[in-house]
């Protein structure tokens, strides 16, 4: 029986196979979670996701702060990508995707 992990690196996987997610992970404090091999991010985001590793703690704390408040999903611009946080009920956690932003990349 596959782990809880393998299970999720699976679903990950399977995002990645669509042309619109360019990186995703399941993604808790430090930099902690379910990271899928970044060998199969699109090029174009490996910028955008070292930026991300730099700053998601402080990420985190504005998550921890706005949930007790119904916070559940948070989308930002950064460069030419969204990024989307969908925050898992009740957690720390929240599965992260970066798309293509408005103007197609």
């Amino acid at each position: 029986m596959a782990s809880k992990e393998d299970r999720i690196l699976e679903i990950l996987d399977d995002l990645l196979g669509l042309e619109d997610i360019h990186a995703c992970m399941v993604a808790k404090r430090d930099m902690m979670g379910v990271i899928p091999d970044t060998k199969r991010f699109n090029p174009d985001v490996i910028d955008i996701w070292e930026i991300l590793k730099d700053t998601m703690n402080k990420f985190f704390d504005v998550i921890k702060r706005y949930s007790v408040a119904g916070l559940d999903k948070v989308y930002f611009e950064l460069r030419d990508h969204d990024v989307m946080f969908f925050i898992l009920p009740g957690t720390d956690t929240a599965l992260v995707a970066v798309v293509p932003g408005d103007d197609g990349n």
